[in-house]
């Protein structure tokens, strides 16, 4: 099978504790190049690899078939409509794009163009949400009717980062991940309601978002706070048979800040077991599945040498980016934000 060659644009956090170890490890996928302006600190990390300044130097490159979007939001439309008129498949990082129209129109031109893209929703493949979708497809919780899912943090301090001061805040940055769980489990819901602010005293942008996805039954909670003393709640699930509640956060985007890569042993393995509570009381531990965003890229990978299908297909980010958009309107007017039907 004939390698595929990808460049990574950017070498932020996403680059370099998701991206680039992800390429590294995936057979059948070289990482050819990285483009940074920080040259530096690519080759102290990967002394070898060829890396350029400016984007253009990898479109025009005629070897170069996978090009990795790891830059700031802003730049995700531009750069991907770039990539795909220069005849590149692409991977962008979460969110999709800054608006839904940018998202929709980069998924038109991707078909018009006959090349694929990819978002990077990296956390359907957590060890914790692994173990919990395994439970509900098993029918272990019954019907679940409230589901909540955390990622509160405790920083005090407003942060001076590019990500701590844009529009959206914590909702742009995380919320892709909590929504993109939420839809792969229960489908779009009918309407979202949603308390997005900004908390901290010299805040720049929303540090707080409490969202909730009303469906017939079941009410999804995505929970999101930068003041949480005691933020270890990542899940509280219950259902008609039983309640599952986890704490503590996926290890892997840890383990790779710390330079471990996945094809070591301990990759993925989350020590943090959740408990499940049956109606009669009793409860029994549940260990986590492991962790494997390694799965994204060799999906990636398979999409384009074996005909696979994207196991996060663009109508399901677009769905995404849904939600995200309905939930910053629900908190500017202050009230419910209908959706239409599920597209899937």
């Amino acid at each position: 099978m004939e390698c595929i060659r990808a460049a990574l644009i950017g070498y932020g956090l996403a680059g370099k504790v998701f991206h680039a170890p992800l390429l590294q490890v995936t057979e059948g996928v070289e990482l050819a190049a990285v483009v940074s302006s920080d040259p530096a600190k690519v080759h102290a990390d990967w002394p070898d690899l060829q890396v350029e300044t400016q984007i253009d130097a990898v479109l025009a490159d005629p070897t170069i078939e996978l090009v990795v979007l790891a830059t700031p939001d802003h730049l995700h439309a531009p750069q991907a409509l770039s990539a795909l008129a220069a005849g590149k498949h692409v991977v962008i990082d979460k969110p999709f794009a800054v608006t839904i129209a940018d998202a929709r129109r980069i998924a038109g031109t991707a078909e018009h163009c006959d090349r694929h893209v990819f978002v990077f929703h990296n956390r359907r493949w957590d060890a914790d949400f692994l173990t919990l979708q395994s439970l509900v497809e098993a029918g272990e919780l019954g019907e679940v009717m409230h589901f909540e899912s955390h990622f509160d943090r405790l920083r005090l301090e407003a942060g001076q980062r590019w990500k701590d001061k844009r529009f959206g805040g914590v909702w742009q940055d995380l919320g892709p991940h909590l929504i993109d769980q939420a839809l792969s489990l229960f489908g779009m819901p009918e309407a979202v309601w949603a308390d997005i602010a900004i908390q901290k005293r010299e805040g720049h942008a929303p540090d707080f978002a409490h969202v909730v996805l009303r469906y017939a039954r079941t009410r999804a909670i995505l929970h999101i706070s930068q003041l949480v003393p005691d933020h270890g709640l990542r899940f509280a699930v219950h259902g008609t048979r039983a309640s599952y509640i986890k704490r503590g956060l996926d290890v892997q985007e840890e383990q790779g800040s710390s330079g471990m890569t996945p094809r070591e042993a301990a990759w993925g393995i989350d020590p943090d077991e959740g408990i499940l509570t049956g109606v009669d009381g009793g409860a029994r531990p549940i260990a986590n599945k492991r962790g494997c965003y390694q799965a994204f890229y060799d999906n990636v990978r398979d999409c384009l040498r074996g005909g696979a299908s994207p196991a996060v297909p663009t109508r399901h980010a677009i769905a995404v980016m849904e939600v995200l958009r309905a939930a910053q309107e629900s908190a500017q007017e202050r009230r419910e934000i209908p959706i239409l039907p599920d597209p899937r």
